[in-house]
């Protein structure tokens, strides 16, 4: 059983793990079980270039940030379990027990969160019924977004990124999935509010 399973190797998924992977010595994520779905086939980051992110150097590619963040996770968090080449097919059950059904396999978790891009391609069965136009992109693109309040769709169940109805940039994006994460820390915290930050000191 998972404690949270991460839909999503992009931006805001990693950046979702990242988080949640730093404060891995806090004593309410000691005992936590965090995975992450690194399926990125389909990332918008697969034809990016970056002149205008917040500490990436000018001229890196998307596709270079994808293999480098999950080195990174993996590098710096290897406690969080990554999970490549699956697809998720379907999302069951209800809090704080769900099945996320691969084209593999499939896990049972807590949480979920949903941080794969808003093309109208999305078809995660159980989260349909969610589904609403994009309310940030331009009619014609056809974008979608998953209701939600503040990231939440439903009790145990969060969006993250330009599925949450963010435009897509990659501050933007990764500053949801970092949202969420702190969210997440809260909820484990007995609902105290906290963070996770590192230190020179």
């Amino acid at each position: 059983m998972f404690d949270v399973l991460i839909i999503g190797g992009g931006v805001s998924g990693v950046s979702c793990a990242m988080v949640l992977g730093s404060a891995k010595n806090k004593a309410f994520v000691t005992d936590k079980k965090i995975g992450v779905f690194t399926h990125q086939k389909t990332s918008a980051l697969q034809e990016a270039l970056f002149n205008n992110a917040y500490g990436i150097a000018a001229g890196k590619l998307g596709s270079e940030l994808l293999t480098e963040s999950v080195d990174h996770l993996s590098n710096t968090y290897p406690h969080i379990v990554q999970i490549p080449e699956e697809k998720i097919l379907k999302i069951e059950g209800t809090y704080p027990e769900f099945t996320v059904v691969t084209n593999k396999s499939s896990y049972q978790t807590r949480n979920v969160v949903i941080g794969i891009g808003s093309a109208n391609t999305f078809a995660i069965e159980g989260l349909m019924q969610f589904v609403e136009p994009h309310k940030k992109a331009l009619p014609e693109k056809q974008r979608i977004q998953l209701k939600n309040t503040d990231h939440k769709v439903t009790e145990g169940v969060y969006v993250i990124g330009t599925l949450a109805g963010w435009r897509s940039q990659l501050a933007i994006a990764a500053g949801s999935g970092a949202a969420v994460a702190t969210d997440l820390l809260t909820l484990w915290n007995n609902g105290i509010q906290t963070h996770s930050h590192d230190s020179i000191r």
